[in-house]
């Protein structure tokens, strides 16, 4: 742990609270000098400590704020050395639909989800893949959380890219997802592999029987779907919805019979919780090594002007009795 001052010399406006400091002595003096002639009493000296007191913890506190002290946390990375997932989101038309015009739309939606269950498995390498009528890697897999994030956030979008077969109704098709197995995703020596599909279910129906007996193959990767899709979401291009699509009410049912296909489990988005919960038991447990060192940063300056005022606060209640 190590704290370090980015603008040391900036400290030194804490030397603006002696302006007020002189101004109370000055008064104090004057004031005695008032009560020697008509003959009173002295106040006790407790009566000045904590105008003082305040005075010099708000300058102090300004001047350690605007000094921006950083507390710096080193922690070692560790990552899994037998293990990989894979996050794979649909990128198809039909995941821009939502609820009501500005609403979360399903993109919107996986790529919160994608984030949330990735941090469960911390030590394990993630990648980021997208489907629509083929499947791409945009990431390979990686323990660096940042690099996840930036690359889930800059280069995951609706038909980025567009599908080849731009003139079909529907051109999702999540048979695609065979180039996992077969196309490198997975490091050979990761010996287990999961893969997270967030998707709406609205694919092309297939034969699933090769994709199937890919998924099985040794070592096998175990395959979780996430239903991003609600009956009632429409494409609003503005305030109005597109009259060319519906939600297709046999989605579901697609992607139950494709997760029997390939040995797998379909779950709701309201079941984050249930999935959270089964990645880390289909992950288990395994060697690690140490890649790295994470540098976690905590700017001190924000607390410290706020506190700042707290004995500021205090002496102006104070004036007020």
């Amino acid at each position: 742990m190590d704290l370090a001052l980015l603008t040391p010399a900036a400290g030194l406006v804490a030397l603006v609270g002696l302006v007020p400091l002189a101004a109370l002595l000055g008064v104090r003096r004057a004031g005695n000098r008032a009560r020697a002639r008509l003959g009173l009493a002295e106040p006790r000296r407790r009566f000045y400590v904590l105008p003082v007191a305040a005075l010099a913890a708000t300058a102090g506190c300004f001047g350690l704020s605007a000094a921006q002290p950083v507390l710096s946390f080193d922690e070692e990375r560790r990552v899994r050395t037998d293990a990989e997932a894979f996050f794979v989101l649909d990128i198809s038309r039909s995941m821009l639909a939502s609820g009501s015009p500005g609403s979360a739309s399903r993109i919107g939606r996986s790529k919160g989800l994608a984030l949330a269950l990735a941090r469960v498995v911390p030590t394990v390498p993630v990648g980021l893949a997208s489907v629509s009528d083929r499947t791409l890697p945009h990431l390979f897999p990686t323990a660096d959380d940042d690099v996840f994030r930036a690359t889930l956030d800059k280069a995951i979008g609706v038909e980025r890219p567009p599908p080849v077969h731009t003139l079909l109704r529907r051109v999702t098709s999540l048979e695609a997802l065979s180039a996992v197995p077969t196309q490198g995703f997975f490091d050979p020596e990761s010996v287990r592999r999961v893969l997270v599909v967030l998707t709406d279910g609205e694919t092309l129906p297939g034969t699933r029987a090769r994709l199937g007996n890919l998924f099985r193959r040794p070592p096998g990767i175990e395959t979780v779907f996430v239903h991003v899709w609600d009956r009632d979401e429409r494409v609003f291009r503005g305030q109005n919805a597109e009259p060319g699509y519906r939600s297709d009410p046999a989605a579901r049912e697609l992607l139950d019979r494709l997760a029997v296909q390939v040995g797998g489990q379909v779950f709701d988005e309201s079941e984050v919780a249930a999935v959270a919960e089964r990645l880390p038991g289909l992950l288990g447990s395994g060697p690690t090594v140490v890649e790295g060192r994470r540098r976690d940063d905590v700017p001190l300056a924000p607390p410290l002007a706020a506190v700042a005022l707290l004995p500021l606060g205090l002496l102006l209640w104070r004036r007020d009795r």
